[in-house]
């Protein structure tokens, strides 16, 4: 699981293996790290000299036999911290180019639950916005559902983004609504017999469609003004039919 994350935060997988390793031997030489991952001393090598150039591992070097050790784990905190300052510094300009690209994709495709994710994780680049959703009840057995409570609604409330969600009337998700003051969220509920959503279509900042098909693992952002205001026409409609039920 270890070895997963720090996959996740940008070093391969036997960069992360060397990492650990190295964490556990504390200062040591390369045949040891061999020994200990089990990975030829070539290769680790190699992958030692990646992790340095990363700053996450140091050399020191002693009668002539050089020494390896890992550097502290919250080093990569700064790391990051200092890759998205950057970012935050530049993001202006990148946009600014993008400005200039004559046929930008209306659609865009995601896979896996990670695609979805990511289809979810767009919804937050709109601070203190409203999304309008038709919640899937499939997102309960389909899906990584501590991610989406645990995670995505806690930045969806620091981000003063709102939600209005029509949502099938299912004991799970009636739970669900218990909690909408604290989540930002106003839900109506709907007969899932009667109504069955098999897709969770979410429309935000005003020219933005998110499709996450929980079942099938994919996800969709559509990016056009003209099906934004028709599907937002008809969740008001749908949104007011349920007033007095609600």
């Amino acid at each position: 699981m270890i070895i997963e994350d720090l996959i996740k935060i940008g070093l391969d997988k036997k960069e992360a293996q060397l990492y650990l390793c190295l964490l556990e031997l504390g200062e040591t030489n390369l045949a040891r790290i061999s020994q200990k991952s089990n990975i030829k001393r070539t290769t680790c090598y190699d992958i030692v000299e990646s992790l340095k150039n990363k700053g996450l591992i140091s050399v020191t070097t002693r009668k002539k036999r050089v020494y390896y050790v890992a550097e502290d784990p919250r080093k990569m905190e700064r790391q990051l911290e200092e890759k998205k300052h950057v970012l935050n510094s530049i993001l202006p300009q990148l946009l600014s180019v993008a400005n200039f690209i004559d046929k930008k994709p209306a659609i865009r495709y995601f896979e896996g639950t990670e695609g979805i994710k990511d289809v979810f994780r767009d919804t937050l680049n709109f601070p203190k916005q409203e999304i309008l959703a038709w919640v899937s009840e499939e997102a309960v057995e389909h899906f990584d559902i501590n991610w989406l409570w645990n995670f995505y609604v806690t930045k969806r409330a620091e981000k003063k983004i709102w939600s209005r969600s029509i949502a099938p009337d299912v004991p799970y998700l009636k739970n669900v609504k218990t909690f909408d003051q604290a989540h930002l969220r106003q839900s109506r509920l709907i007969s899932s017999k009667d109504f069955p959503f098999q897709v969770e279509i979410n429309l935000y900042s005003n020219d933005r469609i998110g499709i996450m098909s929980f079942r099938e693992k994919f996800g969709l952002i559509i990016e056009s003004k003209q099906i934004y205001t028709t599907l937002k026409s008809i969740f008001e409609a749908h949104w007011k039919s349920l007033e007095t039920k609600s």
